[in-house]
């Protein structure tokens, strides 16, 4: 059973979840709560500031990316992606990545024995490597950091000329949960999820912040997810091409001078590439990850991917991780009826927040978003993409998440199940219970999951 602790926390929170959803139902019946631009994050939310320098192994920067909507994206880099590749890359390349996910797999066995000790662990390490690169000039170096200059971005900013020369990592979108209503993309509790992800799996995070309901109702928030990808391709093809206009070079191999500071420029002057993600980001080994009602919006993010096809190129999606998904539907299940009044989110609350997100026309707990078992939902379920799904012992939502991923399993796809006993709903990404044994457990896990997908090929990290 949970512990005394989880136990009174929960009655707190339901206590306060159901209040903000009875204050979202009364502004949903005001015609001027409807607003096409939104709200990413409500005025209780704790929110972590972006931070740009590394000073816990992860550099984070906000970026808007839709000019019509509040949609935006918190990007978390390893400082692992600093590592320079060595001159004969190309011919060593992959006898690093070995090396790497080696290294990874011993970590990961080595916190796996210690759960207390990881962020010690993980401290030491970033701290050994944290002046062992060099800054470029529009970066801070670590002995102005503290400097009283204010008019200097003294964040991480590679140099143009450094694209090539370290190494390329996955991408991994990450969903936020809230029950569609509340939390963000730049949470105190999931800036440190997504720093933990970061550096467990070794990826660049994308952590999304989705447009919330009642102020804008299904589809706005899935299909912001599936902007972000889109937005990830075009990162992508403006980096090449940015990359293709600064390499003209002489007849004797001399970089043009009227070329060096070219770059792809809106109608304002300013530069399109995002530059953290043409320096570090492989687009073609992405993974999405949702947590509660996030993990709904990764799988409709997976299903609008396999529509799009080669329509999304370079970009491509090779894994998904559901945890605990906000699945439902009009039959309940056997956890749906013994356990309705469960931890932090029973039945009738979530219930409320369906009837927030779908509009009115079209509520039912078998929409598409709601119920992944309806048929005729998508793209047949053999064409999707390696899926792993957490579930948590006392969440009445379980059995739903299990039988999807059953379905997967029939067609062929690799969808494995990773129950945790004892443990409830969002166990690994709500506030108080981030630093629990379990959640740490769960991060290392997925890690060691997803690593089967992203790893280069030839090389693949198993388990």
């Amino acid at each position: 059973m949970p512990s005394v602790g989880v136990k009174l926390y929960s009655v707190f929170f339901k206590f306060l979840l159901k209040h903000r959803l009875q204050n979202r139902i009364q502004s949903a019946g005001d015609d001027s709560s409807s607003d096409p631009f939104g709200v990413t994050t409500r005025p209780e939310e704790s929110v972590a500031s972006p931070n740009p320098l590394f000073t816990d192994g992860v550099a984070t920067k906000d970026i808007h990316i839709d000019p019509l909507t509040s949609l935006s994206v918190r990007i978390f880099l390893p400082e692992s992606a600093l590592t320079p590749l060595e001159p004969s890359a190309a011919g060593n390349h992959s006898g690093k990545a070995r090396n790497l996910n080696h290294i990874a797999g011993s970590d990961l066995l080595i916190r796996r024995n210690s759960h207390g000790s990881s962020n010690s662990l993980l401290s030491h390490k970033s701290e050994s490597r944290r002046y062992s690169h060099g800054y470029t000039s529009g970066s801070s170096s670590p002995e102005n950091v503290g400097s009283g200059s204010s008019d200097v971005y003294r964040g991480y900013a590679p140099a143009s000329s450094s694209a090539g020369h370290f190494r390329k990592l996955p991408v991994m979108l990450q969903f936020h949960g809230g029950g569609w209503v509340s939390g963000s993309n730049d949470s105190v509790a999931n800036d440190i999820f997504c720093r933990r992800m970061a550096k467990h799996c070794d990826v660049i995070v994308l952590a999304v912040g989705y447009r919330l309901a009642p102020e804008n109702r299904y589809p706005a928030g899935c299909e912001d997810g599936f902007k972000v990808l889109q937005w990830l391709g075009k990162q992508a093809n403006l980096a090449e091409c940015n990359k293709s206009m600064g390499n003209s070079r002489r007849p004797g191999g001399e970089v043009k001078k009227s070329e060096v500071n070219k770059h792809i420029v809106d109608a304002f002057g300013a530069s399109m590439v995002e530059p953290w993600l043409a320096t570090h980001a492989d687009p073609s080994r992405c993974v999405l990850l949702g947590v509660s009602c996030g993990a709904n919006i990764a799988d409709y993010v997976s299903r609008k991917a396999i529509e799009a096809g080669q329509n999304l190129a370079p970009v491509k999606v090779v894994a998904q991780v559901l945890m605990y998904p906000f699945f439902i539907g009009s039959a309940p299940t056997q956890s749906e009826i013994k356990q309705a009044n469960s931890y932090f989110y029973d039945k009738p609350m979530c219930i409320l927040a369906w009837k927030l997100f779908l509009p009115e026309e079209e509520f039912s707990l078998d929409h598409p978003a709601a119920n992944p078992l309806v048929p005729g939902r998508g793209p047949p379920l053999k064409f999707m993409p390696p899926t792993l799904t957490i579930v948590a012992e006392h969440d009445w939502m379980r059995d739903r998440a299990i039988a999807y991923s059953e379905e997967l399993r029939k067609v062929n796809v690799d969808a494995p199940v990773l129950e945790y006993k004892d443990a409830v709903h969002e166990f690994a990404t709500l506030d108080m219970l981030l630093r629990t044994p379990q959640a740490q457990a769960c991060a290392e896990d997925i890690a060691i999951w997803v690593k089967k997908y992203i790893s280069l090929r030839g090389h693949e990290f198993s388990y």
